[in-house]
């Protein structure tokens, strides 16, 4: 056994735990893939790798070809009614939670048919196991993510092949982000713990509390699933967990994009990697930088709304801080050379009450539009 482990949302919560747990039973590395930088610093044996699981691309996994342990702890919802969901929302809700497992599992799935040991766990949720009003959405993903690892179960048994997925089905994890809360890891050891030694049983279901609390849960759900529903359904309005704000991190930027090149294509997929929807302004003109355009401003509009990691394009106002009456965005992507300048200085002045992060990228050396520029007036 090599004992090299990937996970999946492993930045924080139950994931964050897992992996500490791992590192604790002498793995040699542990491949954290996720979107933020892990809660706390594991060292040199965890390797962080950025990853937005809303991509197009997966070639990622490619990387990890040497794993013998899989856990995915990726997923996210909020306890709110259907009509208050978004679109984007419940599309990414899909997307991570259940479109997100279900390829990653297909990408490891010839390692689980072999007969050498493979050890893989997966967050599912008591939600996918019952109805789940106020909860629908999220419960559906679950759902499907419950069924998935089931079925697949059924045919690595029919394979011959000793490996199986554990089906990880919790209720509200205490110690977490999930419901608003603080990583925690001394609530979440333990539980960890727990997981991985059934995940080393090759168990392929694990419900926290079943006997104390899911047994009966569950019993009543199956006595008499609509009375439980309408239930269920009273018991989120009145628990104050209403979640009134959208789980979509909104990213911000904006640029002339005139003779689109690998530069504005590597920005574009930084700042997607921040963020769950973005939206880019791009300028009609160069005005504001003295300077001329090549490109008409509907055709650099069309190349931009083109590029996958981009939402929505939008005309860009003069000033970024313009756009934000109408987007309301959560972070502003811009150049590091802009950091501590007299116009970002006021930026930061005026976001001090709005929860907006401006993230400052470095600037990399490559193809740039003075050089495309240059080069043209030398012609």
């Amino acid at each position: 056994m090599n004992k090299i482990a990937l996970v999946v949302g492993g930045s924080n919560g139950i994931g964050l735990a897992m992996c500490r747990e791992l590192l604790r039973r002498g793995y040699t590395k542990i491949y954290i893939l996720d979107r933020s930088l892990p809660a706390v610093d594991l060292g040199e044996r965890a390797v962080f790798v950025q990853f937005n699981l809303l991509n197009r691309d997966y070639g990622v996994l490619d990387r990890f070809s040497d794993i013998d342990t899989l856990i995915l702890t990726c997923g996210f919802g909020r306890v709110a009614a259907f009509d208050r969901l978004t679109d984007t929302e419940i599309c990414n809700l899909f997307q991570v939670n259940a479109l997100a497992v279900s390829r990653i599992l297909k990408h490891f799935y010839p390692q689980m048919q072999r007969s050498e040991p493979f050890y893989c766990a997966v967050m599912g949720s008591i939600a996918g196991l019952l109805s789940s009003p106020m909860f629908a959405v999220y419960g559906a993903t679950k759902a499907a993510v419950c069924t998935l690892i089931e079925s697949l179960n059924i045919e690595l048994e029919a394979a011959g092949t000793p490996n199986r997925i554990l089906n990880i089905s919790p209720g509200s994890i205490k110690g977490t982000k999930f419901n608003g809360g603080d990583n925690d890891l001394q609530q979440t050891a333990p539980l960890a713990g727990d997981i991985l030694d059934r995940t080393f049983r090759r168990d392929v279901l694990f419900i926290p509390e079943y006997e104390q609390v899911f047994k009966g849960v569950l019993a009543r759900y199956h006595q008499d699933a609509h009375q439980f529903g309408l239930e269920s359904y009273g018991y989120k309005q009145a628990s104050g967990r209403l979640g009134d704000k959208p789980q979509v991190r909104t990213g911000y930027l904006s640029g002339t994009f005139d003779l689109f090149h690998i530069g504005h294509l590597n920005l574009l997929k930084r700042a997607k990697a921040c963020c769950d929807y973005l939206v880019v302004g791009v300028h009609r003109d160069a005005s504001h930088k003295g300077k001329e355009v090549f490109i008409s401003f509907e055709e650099r509009a069309d190349i931009v709304k083109s590029i996958e990691y981009v939402d929505r394009v939008i005309p860009a106002p003069r000033e970024d801080i313009d756009a934000y009456p109408e987007i309301k965005y959560d972070c502003l992507f811009v150049g590091s050379d802009y950091e501590g300048s007299e116009r970002f200085k006021r930026y930061e002045a005026y976001f001090e009450d709005k929860a907006v992060e401006i993230i400052y990228f470095p600037y990399t050396e490559g193809t740039s539009s003075t050089q495309l520029r240059s080069r043209i007036a030398e012609k």
